[in-house]
């Protein structure tokens, strides 16, 4: 019997999580887990992530608030960006269901659920997944640095002008913008080209797995180590290694990994042999490296070594024209998965003044959900706007310049009450996340007192803002 896919199945409800998983082990192998902390854990152990994840966006220590959910969809794509996540979660008004689909999970599904629904959602993203990672290289290579825009013709042309150069490389730029295919670009297209790229993601491992998975280890040299290994340093060799997510490197190691950047000697964990690599260094990172150097997270000598070259990925709000091209190009990638549809003229300005926060990732990943929905179909802004999160509404609270409200009332249906509730409910569910729910702390963190906090939850919750 062929190995079975695997699931992440994340619930604090052990009824659920139970349930769930025994009707899926036939087709799945299921890692059942209850809190953030946990998954993290069980993900430094696995050998092999998970295909899937299931989550639930009401955690501990806030059960109460999606918040816990939204951070570790964040964290899953971190630890694996091909992962395909789905919400499954009784949280699932409006605003919650399109901020999970804008951070990168691909389908929410309401408590509670059809198993026989469950089962469709699970199989048709695996169908996805299975596509995906058996399309072409090149292909994938071409889909991701696709546009005419001025901003990504400065960006190849970044590229070519610096693959063949000897230094390391830093690239920067938010979440789902495609910073892992910039850096195998640079590789394809160096004299390195025929020689080893490797990929290691630095927020994936505890600091000692970290450590010799980079540079190898020696017999004995921690528990389970029961052989001696080498390390990607090694692999790479006169290769590239891409170090994904570097801003989260353990302090430990930047020192580590300076002497290698100087020249080129690493030690094996448990060795005091000197080794050697010429391996060239590719980072990427989505935060501020400037800004950990500041807070002392982030070593200043590594950060002026690796940023000798530097390149920033366009985020897709600065690729006004590559957005309609892109709509195409991954139609026509994910043809056979029947996610072919046409946008109305009005659909296809909604689509081009959308500013998709979540960038490639969630581009794609709502192509594939309006190709589920509508196949063959013409879709208009009605429809398009229902996938889309709330930032051409009349909802946007996050946008407060003059000129947004303006746009905001003209719209109609405005309703200043209804604003004044979601920016109390934003503070309280703030507040009680920091207090991990304590009623007495979160009051006098807003300045008020235990009564008129519980006072305000309770109208909130008559309201029907939120997930008070």
């Amino acid at each position: 019997m062929a190995d079975l896919p695997s699931l992440l199945l994340v619930d604090d409800d052990p009824l659920i999580s139970e349930s769930l998983a025994f009707v899926l082990k036939d087709s799945f192998t299921v890692h059942v887990v209850a809190t953030r902390d946990e998954t993290k854990r069980l993900l430094y152990k696995l050998p092999i992530l998970p295909d899937l994840a299931l989550v639930d966006l009401g955690l501990p220590p806030t059960p109460h608030s999606p918040e816990e959910g939204f951070l570790l969809v964040s964290e899953l794509l971190t630890f694996n960006p091909s992962i395909k996540i789905l919400i499954l979660s009784g949280q699932d008004s409006q605003e919650n269901v399109r901020h999970a689909l804008t951070l990168g999970a691909v389908d929410f599904i309401p408590k509670p659920c059809d198993m026989a629904l469950l089962k469709t959602r699970l199989k048709h993203q695996l169908m996805i997944w299975d596509a995906e990672r058996h399309k072409p290289q090149a292909k994938q290579k071409e889909c991701g640095l696709l546009g005419q825009s001025l901003a990504m013709e400065t960006l190849r042309t970044q590229i070519k002008q610096f693959a063949n150069l000897p230094f390391s490389v830093l690239i920067q730029g938010d979440s789902g913008t495609g910073k892992e295919l910039v850096a195998q670009c640079l590789h394809t297209q160096s004299q390195r080209a025929d020689a080893p790229c490797l990929i290691i993601n630095c927020a994936a491992f505890t600091t000692e797995l970290l450590e010799a998975q980079l540079f190898g280890h020696a017999k004995g040299a921690f528990t389970g180590a029961t052989t001696a290994r080498t390390g990607f340093f090694e692999d790479a060799h006169q290769g590239s290694l891409i170090l994904d997510e570097i801003g989260e490197m353990p302090l430990p190691l930047q020192s580590k990994l300076l002497r290698v950047l100087e020249n080129g000697e690493y030690y094996r964990l448990g060795e005091t042999r000197v080794r050697q690599s010429q391996a060239r260094i590719i980072a990427s990172t989505n935060r501020d490296l400037r800004e950990g150097v500041m807070k002392g997270d982030f070593r200043t000598d590594l950060y002026h070594r690796l940023s000798v070259l530097t390149i920033k990925v366009p985020s897709l709000n600065e690729r006004y024209d590559d957005k309609l091209l892109l709509l195409e190009h991954f139609q026509k990638f994910y043809a056979e998965m029947g996610t072919l549809f046409q946008l109305n003229e009005e659909g296809k300005a909604c689509w081009k003044n959308y500013d998709f926060p979540g960038n490639v990732r969630e581009l794609r990943n709502i192509i594939i959900r309006l190709g589920a929905k509508y196949p063959n179909k013409i879709i208009d802004q009605t429809q398009l706007e229902e996938e889309l999160e709330n930032t051409l509404g009349t909802n946007n609270y996050d946008v407060d310049s003059e000129q947004a409200i303006i746009q905001q009332i003209n719209k109609g249906g405005f309703s200043l009450e209804e604003v004044l509730l979601e920016w109390e409910r934003r503070y309280i569910n703030a507040a009680l996340k920091v207090s991990q729910s304590n009623l007495s702390q979160s009051a006098r963190l807003l300045g008020i007192n235990r009564t008129t906090l519980y006072s305000k939850m309770q109208r909130l919750s008559k309201n029907g803002i939120g997930n008070l």
